[in-house]
């Protein structure tokens, strides 16, 4: 059956189209002009195969014959473009560059400044947090005629009998009564200096001259008559000012900074430390105080802590005596809070931190830094790297304790030059 058109035979086919004009010149319209394909750059890609050339008017002609043509369609492998091409090109599928390596000085580097952003912004918001909560009630600008300063730094520390802030259920669990205002329990000069720390008690019973002075509130004069009391009285009379005005007019060494802390927060404090270990060398009991101790070492609460350091009747020298063991529980309470285990944990300092600073009241002038000076010269006396003693004590005298004025005269010269004690005391 003849497919061609009619009037047309393949014979007429050879000098058409397609077939290959022996002709010199084609049919015009007709032409096929050659394109030359591969040896030319392709647009774009380097992994674009080459083609096969239209010469003579042929095709692709036969896949079979591919390699001979220099053409690789790649379809017979998956693949269209790039089989032997570039690596990294369009046909590289199955070939990837490796992962380049974490750069650990960069992470180290990063992980460094986030650790330590958290913890200056930490240690700045804590520090504005325990400054906002310090009770700066104390102004000793109202103190007058004070002595020169010396060398060191001297901190003057109050204990109250204060009940402020305790139930009735509490005083009756401290054993503290339930008498109105508040009074010094105990009294203690710390000294701070390069040649070691000092600290003084001073007995509540001592017998001291009340001199003049200003009202703390009323900002009258009152003059002074020469007139001897024990050293609580002065508290009792104008507080904190006249405590302080007391001290350097009968002693000659000025006070830097005062602290005072009563029965509450010292209990508070106590217990927000877990307890304080202490060794007690001889048994003893006060139905006053609460105390009953044996011998030993052992671990003190709060309620136990605020008994041990109150006690005075159980003694027979009495407050001599209790000062000893205020300064002894004071200096192995201030190692305890200065800890790692108290200072590195804050599920441990904070709740310390809060039940300090809600219970103590301080001077105008007092910064965190002087406080946490304070503290660890507490805890060098403790290790023994400072000295304690009782203000030196020459007899008595109508229940009053009378100072011994040649020794504190030489302690005074030595703590206002920070000079190393010589002198002792009771």
């Amino acid at each position: 059956m003849n497919d061609w058109p009619e009037g047309w035979s393949d014979s007429d086919r050879g000098n058409r189209y397609g077939g290959g004009s022996a002709n010199a010149q084609p049919e015009s319209p007709r032409v096929m002009r050659q394109v030359r394909r591969g040896p030319a750059a392709p647009p774009q890609g380097a992994g674009v195969p080459p083609q096969p050339s239209y010469v003579n008017g042929q095709g692709y002609g036969d896949y079979t014959n591919a390699q001979n043509t220099g053409y690789d369609s790649g379809y017979s492998s998956g693949q269209v473009y790039g089989g032997g091409g570039d690596p990294g090109g369009p046909g590289d599928v199955g070939t990837r560059a490796p992962r380049p390596a974490p750069n650990w000085r960069r992470r180290i580097k990063w992980t460094a400044i986030t650790v330590l952003t958290v913890l200056v912004v930490t240690t700045v918001g804590t520090y504005f947090w325990a400054d906002g909560k310090l009770k700066r009630e104390v102004d000793l600008s109202k103190v007058i005629d004070r002595p020169e300063g010396g060398d060191g730094t001297n901190y003057l520390i109050v204990g109250s009998d204060s009940r402020e802030g305790l139930s009735a259920e509490e005083k009756k669990e401290l054993h503290t009564g339930s008498a109105e205002g508040k009074r010094t329990d105990s009294m203690m000069i710390l000294h701070v200096g390069s040649n070691g720390d000092t600290l003084v008690s001073l007995p509540r019973d001592s017998d001291v001259e009340l001199p003049t002075f200003v009202g703390s509130e009323s900002g009258k004069t009152y003059k002074g008559t020469g007139r001897h009391v024990k050293l609580n009285a002065a508290y009792a009379t104008d507080g904190p000012e006249l405590l302080v005005r007391t001290i350097e007019f009968n002693t000659g060494l000025r006070i830097d900074h005062y602290v005072e802390i009563g029965f509450a927060g010292f209990a508070n404090i106590v217990d927000a430390v877990g307890g304080v270990e202490i060794t007690i060398d001889k048994a003893f009991k006060d139905k006053y105080s609460g105390a009953d101790f044996q011998a030993g070492k052992q671990t003190l609460n709060g309620e136990e802590a605020l008994a041990f350091v109150r006690t005075r009747h159980a003694f027979a020298a009495s407050d001599l005596e209790r000062t000893k063991n205020q300064q002894k529980f004071l200096a192995a309470l201030a190692h305890e809070v200065a800890t790692p285990g108290t200072v590195l944990n804050p599920f441990a300092l904070y709740p310390t931190l809060s039940a300090g600073l809600d219970s103590l009241i301080v001077d105008k002038d007092m910064g965190l830094y002087d406080l946490g000076s304070m503290f660890f010269a507490m805890k060098g006396v403790n290790g023994g790297d400072g000295t304690s003693l009782n203000m030196p004590i020459s007899g008595s005298s109508g229940g009053n304790l009378v100072w011994d004025k040649t020794k504190v005269k030489q302690l005074v010269n030595e703590l206002n030059n920070d000079e190393k004690v010589t002198v002792t005391g009771n």
